[in-house]
């Protein structure tokens, strides 16, 4: 190793390079069509009303630096989005920050909240900034492993197990990104009946894919139970639901000494959010129901389509309820999800996730987004099938 790379900080040489953008380069660099169902990115384009609302701030002349917390406008008009869509409520002046992305918002409420040595509760799988920030922040990840068996949501008697006296927060993302999975009303309850027992503990809610639920009742925010309100952080933001991913905006929530905190970082290192974005949120925030409806409407008839094609394969699946992600077991073929992923790729030109990617737990399974055409989900069903077919018939060659 060189003398430079010897002088890089020790905490990010030893993070790993995310295993989601490796095999999202991998399939760039590959010749032939490759059929990419590896990143988290909506397919649909903003829809026009928002982006109208962008290209008139532009117009109009909006090109200056907005408030470091975000326009009292915006910050308005996402705190009224809260109270209609999840009944939970947060004064925009000084509960609400808007951020560069939810990524940002993650990153801002580790640095905030961690001292050198405070424990974080991670549970597994999860989206793969998770561990990161907090390392980052100087924190140490606690994980909790959910299991197929509980669909992948966090157990109450887990959570007890995890928490310490150094434990400052815990980080709760449902829906899942990598599982699909959900967690209901009574499900939230059993842990925040957990949480009341330690007040020392925050809750940060990462709800970037709260609009994205098949199941029959409305997604619910654990900001939503008054026992743990004013501990809670909500994460948020529209690039999932609105499909809003190069605007880079999003949000945070929460008790406004946090916010404040917060803000601080942000004054820093950031200054504000794009003002294009901010303006094309006020719209998203007033008038995007229909389109999330008709978006939502599209994900769950792939999600049908996947689920159909991953049987035909013959790889067990629980149904996942929320985002855009199946996260099948691929145990049954022998290989890691390394070797199942690489060669899925080579031989068929189709990229997916290993599940390793979201946290040691997910050996033996790979994240498939169906956040994709229809026409590239059919196809890549097919390739699964054929590929799953290959194995079986070598190992049963291999057993003569």
């Amino acid at each position: 190793m060189s003398d430079l790379a010897n002088s890089l900080s020790s905490v990010v040489q030893a993070l790993p390079p995310s295993a989601i953008r490796k095999f999202f380069d991998l399939a760039n660099e590959m010749k032939g069509e490759v059929i990419s169902l590896s990143i988290g990115e909506p397919d649909f384009v903003t829809p026009w009303a928002i982006r109208e609302a962008g290209i008139y701030s532009l117009e109009q002349g909006h090109t200056h630096y907005s408030p470091n917390q975000g326009y009292i406008q915006v910050r308005q008009a996402i705190s009224d989005y809260l109270n209609r869509k999840f009944a939970i409520q947060y004064d925009p002046k000084d509960q609400i920050i808007v951020t560069v992305g939810g990524s940002e918002a993650l990153d801002l409420a580790a640095r905030a909240l961690i001292n050198p040595g405070d424990e974080v509760i991670i549970v597994e799988p999860c989206f793969v900034a998770y561990k990161a920030t907090v390392s980052l922040a100087g924190g140490v990840p606690v994980v909790i492993s959910t299991r197929q068996e509980d669909d992948f949501k966090l157990m109450p008697e887990d959570l007890e197990k995890a928490i310490t006296p150094k434990t400052k927060y815990m980080i709760l993302g449902y829906p899942c990104n990598p599982t699909g999975a959900i967690m209901n009303r009574n499900e939230l309850s059993r842990i925040v009946e957990v949480l009341r027992k330690y007040p020392h503990v925050y809750i940060l809610s990462d709800e970037l894919y709260s609009e994205l639920s098949y199941a029959p009742e409305p997604s619910v925010s654990i900001s939503s139970f008054s026992e743990v309100h004013d501990r809670c952080i909500v994460v948020n933001g529209f690039s999932k639901a609105l499909a809003m991913t190069g605007w880079r905006i999003g949000y945070a929530a929460g008790p406004k000494e946090v916010i404040a905190a917060m803000n601080k970082i942000h004054q820093y290192c950031i200054m504000c959010s794009p003002t294009t974005a901010q303006h094309a949120v006020i719209e998203a925030c007033l008038n995007g129901d229909k389109d999330i409806a008709d978006m939502l409407s599209e994900y769950n008839r792939r999600r049908r389509v996947i689920l159909s094609g991953l049987n035909k394969a013959g790889l067990e699946c629980f149904e996942p309820m929320g985002a855009f992600y199946a996260f099948p077991s691929i145990k049954s073929t022998g290989l890691t999800s390394e070797e199942f992923c690489e060669r899925f790729l080579v031989e068929k030109k189709v990229a997916i996730v290993p599940g390793t990617a979201f946290g040691d737990c997910g050996q033996g399974y790979v994240r498939i987004s169906y956040a994709a055409s229809m026409e590239n989900i059919t196809e890549a069903m097919d390739r699964l099938r054929e590929f799953v077919q290959d194995i079986n018939s070598i190992k049963g060659v291999q057993h003569e």
